[in-house]
C-alpha cells in the first residue's frame, strides 16, 4: 500500500527554513502541526535533513565552494565550527588567508540587491588567469548580501594570488554589474 500523498505539500523552501531555524515562532508551530499528521511532508522533511547534513559535512571537511545563507553560518558557529570571515562592500579589497586554525572561511559580499531576479558570479583569478561563472547563486535582497564560502582546502594550497569577484544581475539576455570585489590572498 502505497503512502497517501498530501493534498497541500509544504514547500520545500519553507522545510528548509523550518531545519535552519528560521521561521517565526507561529510559522513554526502551524507546520509542526501539519507534520504531525502528514507522512508525506515528514519524508520530504527528513529528505532536506539528511542533504542538509551531507552539505554540512562536506562544509566542515572544507572542500566544497559554495553561497550559504548567514542563518547557516550562525549555526555552524554555534556548533564550533571556526570561522574566518571577511565583511566587504561594493568596490572594496581585502588582504585574506587560510589558517590550521579556520574551519570555514566565509566573505560576505554587500551589494544594493532589490530588485534582483537572477544573480551570477563572475571571478578571475590574476595569477592563472582562470575565469569562471557561478550562475543563478542564492542572495538575500533583504540583507543585501551574498555570502560566499570558498573551499578552505584550495585557499590553504593556493599561492599569492589575487580574485576579482563580480556580482551581475541578469535578466533574459540583459547583464548588469552590481558590484566588484578583490581578494589579495596570501599563503598562511
Amino acid at each position: 500500500m502505497s503512502p497517501v500523498e498530501c493534498a497541500a505539500p509544504t514547500p520545500t523552501t519553507t522545510l528548509l527554513a523550518y531545519w535552519l531555524q528560521e521561521l517565526t515562532g507561529a510559522e513554526e508551530l502551524e507546520l509542526e502541526e501539519h507534520l504531525f499528521g502528514c507522512e508525506d511532508c515528514n519524508a520530504r522533511l527528513r529528505d532536506v535533513v539528511q542533504l542538509g547534513e551531507g552539505i554540512k559535512h562536506v562544509v566542515r571537511a572544507g572542500t566544497l565552494h559554495a553561497v550559504l545563507s548567514a542563518p547557516y553560518v550562525e549555526r555552524l558557529q554555534g556548533v564550533g565550527v571556526r570561522v574566518r570571515r571577511y565583511d566587504l562592500q561594493p568596490g572594496g579589497s581585502v588582504l585574506c588567508t587560510a589558517t590550521a586554525d579556520d574551519d570555514l572561511v566565509v566573505a560576505y559580499l554587500r551589494a544594493p540587491l532589490q530588485g534582483v531576479a537572477r544573480l551570477d558570479l563572475l571571478v578571475h583569478d590574476s595569477v592563472t588567469n582562470a575565469r569562471w561563472r557561478l550562475e543563478d547563486i542564492p542572495f538575500d535582497p533583504v540583507a543585501s548580501q551574498v555570502v560566499l564560502a570558498p573551499s578552505v582546502v584550495e585557499l590553504r594550497r593556493s599561492p599569492k594570488t589575487t580574485q576579482t569577484m563580480q556580482l551581475v544581475a541578469v535578466a533574459g539576455r540583459e547583464e548588469r554589474q552590481i558590484a566588484e570585489y578583490t581578494f589579495n590572498h596570501t599563503p598562511s
